[in-house]
């Protein structure tokens, strides 16, 4: 994967290459190999290379053969080798082997509609002179990012936030919308980030620019069946088969690259079956997997992973993360990020990614998708037990209602959490100020999702929809794996998110998903032949590494300053009563919350403030003035 910035003038007016230059060096980790610019009247594109495929002559910006067509690419084209085989035999000419540039081709030949023909993850600028036209697209299950902000007559884009606001006049404000978003879902939802005026570009989408204004454009969602749509009949054996066989067709697109490939044993069944499938269609080929292990021998799965990379015979890296370096990592970690987190294991899977590149391995497989496409999580089990209909009905009970009618346009699909409890934390949690503003900027009082999309599908369906909406792009795959892995200047690929295998999964049906309180019973089929029955039989595992409690139980100077009641009043975001409450709590010696009904309220705090003095976002004053914080620390 690569990074990409750029400034498109609606009005034409030239864009500064210093100011493009200054933008495209906040990618470097993104692309430590080469960099490369664009500019003409009216349009700056900036590059930062980390060399995949064609290491040789796949450097960009990319052109089309008259030159009228130019493309920067974040990320990798999958079926690239058939896409290029057809484009050669209509009579184009391939400059270079990079998968990427049969995108300007396919531009050529069926303008915005070739995003339909692309298996891969990717999002990119492509800028066509001749209509002075700009595309900007991202893959269809979000893997990598985009972001944008329209400032006048001047659209910016980037691959990080932290490019756009390179540019002297891009917004740096909070959204507090945004930030409430993390105190309610899994994380932020798209289109909202936490910087006020900065989109995140959805998933399955694109953008036009051009001199009549910008459009946004869906050109895939997650569809699933209605439960009325009569399906024809099929034997298990059949979608087993056809799931087997999908996977490992998307593990062998996966490991395409001319640089080593590795890949994540988590010690669960998802990441071992990815193993599993690399060796069956690389025999031979030796290859280093990674895993990471802890101190605590309660939440370590040390003995799974070691069993899986034995089976494998894999050149096994275990690293050992010790909680001191949670502190250590944070910072950093929140300034790939760019966002407040509500837990601490993204600084795990930091290190994972930095031992990764210590071994060569430049791109790494993980299991990522499967939970949410095939019921892997608690909650389907709680649906299928009949936790939605015990309920009882009193005036909570109708309020609460209300909130899901307006998020999801469903008052029976309960998901993750009640939400009228929640609201009532943020209350006590936000400042005086905030909380008399709340109606403004409360995220429970809009929809997050199409709620046609939801509306006559099974239960199953409806929260896999949501997981893939509200978990699955900005959260698990943006701030907890894109931005993990290119923090240390590494590529990570996802099979279960090949788009092909994802179709299939809408049509595979829901009792093979979750079978008898079974989740992801068809993977577990699949998986019988490859992976040790003890992996197979697992119960899911939920790891999540020490909170706020730990962190206030070091003693650690900066973070306490952090946390201060006189920056956390100074900033005027929270309340520093609650603050010193919670502080006070979560200080107890051997206090610790329970991860399945709490939320680590004072993490949201603690890595919202080093956002704030990070990016130099504006405090909040009592007089509803804004001035900005200063720099804490340097960036990565």
């Amino acid at each position: 994967m690569c990074g990409f910035t750029g400034c498109f003038d609606f009005r034409r007016r030239p864009v500064d290459r210093e100011v493009l230059a200054r933008m495209t060096g906040t990618l470097v980790h993104r692309g430590p190999d080469s960099s490369g610019c664009f500019l003409e009247e009216g349009i700056g594109l900036g590059f930062r290379r980390l060399s995949i495929i064609d290491l040789a002559t796949g450097d960009q910006p990319l052109y089309s053969e008259d030159g009228k067509v130019v493309l920067v690419c974040n990320g990798e084209i999958f079926n690239y080798r058939e896409l290029t085989e057809e484009l050669v035999g209509k009579g184009h000419v391939f400059r270079t082997r990079s998968d990427v540039e049969t995108l300007v081709h396919l531009y050529e030949e069926s303008g915005c509609d070739f995003l339909e023909r692309i298996n891969g993850q990717f999002s990119f600028a492509l800028y066509d002179r001749r209509e002075r036209r700009l595309l900007l697209a991202r893959d269809r299950c979000g893997i990598n990012p985009l972001f944008y902000a329209v400032v006048g007559d001047l659209l910016l884009f980037g691959s990080e936030i932290k490019a756009i606001l390179e540019h002297p006049l891009a917004p740096r404000e909070v959204d507090l919308t945004g930030l409430d978003q993390v105190f309610c879902f899994p994380g932020l939802v798209p289109p909202r980030t936490i910087f006020k005026g900065i989109s995140s570009l959805e998933a399955g989408h694109f953008l036009v620019a051009c001199e009549s204004g910008l459009t946004d454009r869906e050109y895939w969602d997650l569809i699933y069946p209605r439960e009325d749509e009569q399906e024809e009949e099929r034997p298990e054996s059949f979608y087993v088969e056809g799931l087997g066989d999908r996977l490992e067709r998307a593990v062998e697109y996966r490991l395409q690259a001319d640089v080593p490939v590795g890949f994540y044993l988590s010690g669960g069944l998802d990441s071992s079956l990815v193993g599993a499938l690399i060796r069956k269609v690389s025999p031979g080929v030796p290859r280093h997997s990674f895993s990471i292990t802890f101190p605590d021998q309660e939440i370590s799965e040390a003995r799974y992973q070691q069993l899986m990379a034995r089976h494998l015979g894999s050149d096994h890296h275990e690293i050992f993360f010790d909680w001191s370096q949670i502190s250590e990592g944070l910072q950093r970690m929140v300034y790939h990020c760019e966002c407040p987190v509500k837990e601490a294991f993204n600084t795990c899977a930091m290190a994972l990614s930095g031992a990764a590149r210590e071994t060569g391995c430049r791109v790494v497989l993980a299991g990522q998708g499967a939970d949410e496409l095939f019921a892997g999580y608690m909650g389907y089990r709680f649906d299928q037990a009949g936790f939605r209909s015990a309920r009882g009905y009193d005036l909570d009970a109708a309020l609460e209602d209300e909130i899901r009618e307006r998020l999801w346009g469903e008052r029976d699909l309960f998901y993750e959490v009640e939400f009228l409890p929640i609201r009532e934390v943020k209350s006590a949690l936000y400042s005086a100020e905030l909380v008399e503003s709340l109606p403004e900027f409360d995220c429970l009082g809009f929809s997050v999702v199409d709620g046609e999309r939801l509306r006559g599908r099974h239960y199953v369906h409806q929260r896999s929809y949501l997981d893939f909406k509200l978990r699955l792009s900005e959260h698990l795959l943006s701030e907890h794996g894109d931005r993990m892995v290119l923090a240390n200047s590494v590529e990570g690929r996802y099979p279960f998110l090949d788009p092909e295998l994802v179709e299939l999964a809408t049509r595979i049906p829901p009792e093979l998903k979750l079978n008898r309180l079974i989740e992801k019973y068809i993977v577990k089929q699949v998986a019988r032949d490859l992976v040790p029955r003890e992996i197979v039989e697992r119960e899911k595992f939920g790891f999540r590494a020490p909170g706020t409690p730990y962190l206030l139980q070091q003693d650690i100077e900066w973070i306490d300053d952090l946390l201060s009641y006189e920056r956390i009043k100074a900033q005027g975001y929270f309340n520093p009563d609650t603050v010193e409450k919670l502080k006070a709590r979560y200080r107890r010696p051997g206090f610790k919350l329970n991860p399945h009904l709490e939320i680590d309220l004072l993490m949201i705090v603690l890595t919202f403030g080093i956002l704030v003095e990070l990016f130099g976002l504006p405090v909040a004053e009592r007089c509803g003035g804004l001035r900005r914080s200063g720099s804490m620390v340097g960036g990565s």
